[in-house]
């Protein structure tokens, strides 16, 4: 193998291995000025987009062992990685795309597994870690205040009121 393919599969593989997830996204109508914006928002999250070419994705994907993408690498690729937070860079992606109609999802991989473009959608959709962590707390307190209010009835009513002094 060449020199240069060597080192362009060395590249793709240490962007692969900046997160547990990688999506796949076909950026044919972005432009330099929209690549610029994504990458800006994309930053928030800490993750990156990369246009990588497909004989190297190919190649790096399957050296990393994950699942086979070689479906979806057709056309011009381009993939984001990086962050810990992968439902947000799905938001992130998602609301590009509803504003500028130019980027499409291709697949994406998550934990080793194959993630359709209609389930990134649905992960998108998903309220942020901090939303949910949010209501799991508010489900946890409300039962648990619900739950004193009934001891406390089931004691007001057993006792019966204390005569006034």
């Amino acid at each position: 193998m060449r020199a240069e393919k060597q080192f362009l599969i060395s590249e793709v593989e240490t962007h692969l291995k900046k997160s547990d997830y990688v999506i796949l996204a076909n950026f044919t109508k972005v432009t330099v000025a929209d690549a610029f914006e994504l990458r800006k928002r994309l930053a928030a999250e800490k993750a990156e987009f990369h246009v990588v070419k497909n004989s190297s994705l190919r190649v790096a994907a399957k050296a990393l062992g994950l699942p086979s993408v070689d479906e979806s690498l057709t056309g011009p690729t381009a993939i984001v990685v990086g962050g810990k937070n992968s439902a947000g860079v799905a938001k992130i992606l998602k609301k590009f795309f509803e504003e500028k109609q130019k980027l499409a999802i291709k697949v994406g991989v998550m934990d080793k597994k194959l993630v359709s473009a209609a389930d990134l959608a649905k992960i998108a959709d998903l309220p942020s870690f901090e939303a949910l962590r949010a209501q799991f707390l508010g489900l946890l307190t409300s039962n648990a205040a619900a739950f004193v209010r009934v001891l406390d009835a089931k004691v007001k009513k057993e006792q019966p009121a204390a005569p006034a002094a």
